[in-house]
């Protein structure tokens, strides 16, 4: 008690966190169990009578005929965001560090920062004018040099490429942040001693930057591996149509659409309760993976 009394204003600053916490995240568990239950507007979450059997959402959201396609549409998007979203924010933020015209770095990275406060109504009608197949400033470049318009927004070939390019784009500059953030705590000596020794830049950011971040790498992957069944609902939702449903139709798209849309609310909590479990196992093993290299996150 006296070494909380001492440490009294630290608690006080972490309180807010702790209460948002405790009230949006925790207390919202209860619900769950509207996952097991025949929900009934009148009757209320607990006072609702228990399905029958107790995992009927559960088999519903199996026996789909869109099962397959929508967890294979999930994990396919999910893994090429990953794949191909976390190398440029590192070499984004690896230029930023090497810059030495301040002042050219300070405009670069509010333009890069910039998109990440767009709405994805915002991209997606951006996307349009780069990218419809009749008025899109791309196509019409294409035309122009003789070759027939693409269907990038309504091709089931061309759609998921348009979802990984604006989602890099969208939040290249921020997830540069934190990397940026990690190389500012690397002991400025390492790079006075590699510079004695003769190193160059390239070899300064090998041995000394990289290695140096690597905790954050590992950290932030294994977070987005605890995310791999949210493959982006607000982006998919906006931007997909009927002709692309077979390559972008999601777990949360089709969850939208059949449980919430027909207010059959237990289907919906019973795939939330399926995603989640799902990411605690992906989270929980990535974490014990990354030990073997001492650089788990608990």
């Amino acid at each position: 008690m006296k070494e909380l009394w001492k440490s009294r204003t630290l608690y006080i600053m972490i309180l807010p966190g702790l209460l948002y916490y405790f009230i949006f995240k925790y207390m919202p568990m209860y619900g769950v169990i509207i996952s097991f239950k025949e929900y009934n507007f009148g009757l209320g979450l607990l006072a609702s009578p228990w399905a029958d059997p107790w995992y009927k959402y559960f088999q519903q959201f199996m026996e789909s005929p869109y099962f397959t396609q929508i967890i294979g549409n999930t994990l396919i998007i999910s893994v090429y965001k990953i794949v191909f979203g976390m190398l440029p924010p590192i070499i984004l933020a690896l230029l930023f560090n090497e810059c030495r015209l301040r002042w050219f770095r300070s405009i670069i990275q509010t333009l890069s920062y910039m998109p990440h406060f767009l709405s994805w109504v915002i991209v997606f009608g951006m996307s349009v004018a780069f990218l419809s197949q009749t008025q899109g400033i791309i196509n019409r470049w294409i035309v122009d040099a003789g070759y027939q318009a693409i269907p990038f927004l309504n091709s089931s070939e061309w759609f998921r490429s348009v979802l990984i390019s604006t989602d890099i784009w969208r939040d290249l500059g921020w997830g540069a942040i934190v990397y940026m953030a990690a190389m500012g705590a690397i002991d400025p000596t390492l790079y006075e001693a590699a510079r004695v020794d003769g190193a160059g830049r390239f070899r300064m950011i090998w041995y000394i930057t990289l290695p140096g971040i690597r905790s954050v790498i590992i950290m932030l992957l294994i977070l987005k591996l605890g995310h791999i069944m949210d493959a982006g609902f607000e982006q998919i939702f906006i931007m997909y149509n009927v002709n692309v449903y077979a390559v972008a139709d999601i777990i949360d798209t089709w969850v939208f659409r059949t449980g919430l849309e027909q207010m059959n609310f237990g289907l919906a909590g019973a795939v939330g309760l399926f995603k989640s479990l799902i990411g605690l196992v992906l989270v929980v093993s990535s974490n014990r993976l990354a030990k073997r290299w001492g650089e788990g996150i608990w």
